[in-house]
């Protein structure tokens, strides 16, 4: 954890976080900095972030008065008739999980209209400028960590799954090793027609190679592309403790999961929380993931590949971002260093699978980044990647926070659950006593033996009463906090 008097930037990679803190130091807001983590996430976590993904942003301009950007993916219009849409696995170690890619696995992606529409209503600096530390950093290098190369190993059948992904992430026969440089220059030149021309250059050049792509077994059309809007839209409040809690609002099913498990909780302990997560898990499987009956249950007012970056600063506005690509369909778009999306193929966003999804409709997503505000003016910024499990984590990090004092590095590093269709999964330094219960709870269960970024990459960003910032970045994905 880290501490200053100026403002505060988590995110998921060095890189990622240290564009956003350039940005502050200029002056910028927190929408400003988020803007710059975004596009160096592209770079920096390739896997998670795109320009051919999408995401939500919650920001609050300084007036305490939060909205939820949706610029998400969208289904396509109509289908094809032959697409291209075929299962690949991720190996996290203890498990394994199963994800299909392919040009057929493609929604319209949000990503560069999401970022230019939030630049629009609440930046401070030219998007030139945002975009220029990504820009300079995919032309020169960056060095690989150690765990962007887990990741890439991960999801390795997706970035070897095409000539043109095997000679972006492994142009010498093997993925890019920890230490070594890579290098997108593609993306670079993306990034600088972006600069240069905006939007202009998206509905134009760019979007001309994803069409060409997707010509070859996608779904996606010139009219999906023209169609696409950005939604702003009210959040979803919830009391927890002393926090008023802004969350992601329907369709997306993250808020309210998130909201639907923290009130079933009559006390803040984490065999209660087992029991809400478990509760929950239910509650969603026997209504079939209607979000208004849901809901209606607790009384509030009406993705696998993620990365989030939470940004504060000294201004009092503040930004949580949560990005997602997928893991990419495993192929990169012409000259241009991206992969489009693979959402319809991420069973927990779209469990209709290849064919099955309402035409033209935003998908429903987990990803859920949050604000919170306590009775003494703390000011909290946070989300989470890890597909299924970004409900469970931003649950448990809540609890975490709910009451004073908040040890914001402790909140982070505190162990995790998850439990789905009666199964939990469950990070062994609960300690015996609790973890015991737990097991007896739940017979059908899997313990852990150290923290994994199988629980998610919650990043936090927090403005304290008397002036101090804080934050702390997830080590379960290599998080990064910079203050500045």
């Amino acid at each position: 954890m880290s501490s200053s008097v100026n403002g505060v930037v988590a995110a998921g990679h060095q890189l990622t976080a240290g564009a956003a803190a350039q940005i502050l130091k200029c002056g910028g807001n927190a929408c400003d900095a988020a803007i710059a983590a975004a596009w160096m996430a592209c770079l920096c976590e390739p896997v998670l972030a795109s320009p051919g993904g999408g995401g939500f942003a919650m920001v609050d301009p300084g007036d305490r008065q939060t909205r939820l950007i949706d610029f998400f993916v969208q289904t396509p219009i109509s289908p094809a008739g032959d697409a291209e849409f075929f299962a690949a696995d991720a190996d996290f170690g203890e498990t394994r999980q199963t994800f299909h890619i392919g040009h057929g696995a493609s929604a319209t992606p949000g990503f560069v209209p999401g970022l230019f529409h939030l630049h629009e209503q609440f930046a401070s600096l030219a998007m030139a400028d945002l975009i220029a530390p990504a820009a300079s950093a995919a032309q020169d290098g960056i060095v690989v960590t150690p765990f962007q190369h887990f990741l890439s190993t991960v999801v390795a059948p997706i970035l070897l799954a095409s000539d043109r992904a095997r000679a972006l992430f492994a142009p010498d026969g093997d993925l890019f090793a920890a230490g070594s440089t890579f290098k997108n220059p593609g993306l670079a030149d993306l990034l600088n027609m972006l600069a240069a021309e905006g939007l202009k250059a998206y509905d134009g050049e760019i979007r001309q190679q994803m069409l060409a792509q997707q010509s070859a077994g996608g779904h996606l059309s010139d009219a999906d592309f023209a169609r696409y809007r950005i939604a702003d839209r009210d959040p979803l409040r919830l009391a927890l403790g002393d926090l008023d809690i802004s969350l992601n609002p329907p369709p997306s099913s993250g808020g309210v999961l998130i909201a639907h498990t923290l009130s079933a909780m009559p006390d803040i302990t984490p065999f209660e929380l087992a029991r809400a997560l478990d509760h929950t898990d239910r509650q969603r499987r026997q209504l079939g993931g209607d979000l208004n009956k849901l809901i209606a249950s607790f009384g509030a007012p009406a993705e696998r590949g993620t990365t989030h970056i939470s940004v504060i600063a000294a201004t009092g506005d503040a930004c949580a971002m949560t990005l997602s690509n997928g893991e990419g369909n495993g192929r990169v778009v012409g000259d241009l260093g991206f992969m489009i999306n693979n959402m319809l193929g991420e069973e927990d966003v779209n469990p209709a699978g290849a064919t099955g999804w309402p035409a033209g409709a935003r998908l429903s997503s987990i990803m859920c980044p949050t604000i919170a505000e306590a009775e003494n003016g703390t000011q909290i910024a946070l989300g989470s990647g890890g597909s299924n499990r970004i409900r469970s984590a931003i649950a448990a990090v809540l609890c975490n926070l709910a009451r004073p004092p908040r040890d914001i590095a402790a909140s982070i590093t505190a162990p995790r659950m998850h439990i789905e269709a009666g199964h939990l999964d469950v990070e062994i330094d609960y300690g015996e006593d609790t973890l015991a219960r737990l097991q007896t709870s739940f017979p059908d269960h899997r313990v852990w033996r150290e923290p994994n970024l199988y629980f998610g990459g919650c990043h936090i960003a927090a403005r304290h009463a008397d002036g101090r910032h804080t934050g702390a970045g997830d080590p379960r994905r290599a998080g990064v906090c910079i203050t500045v």
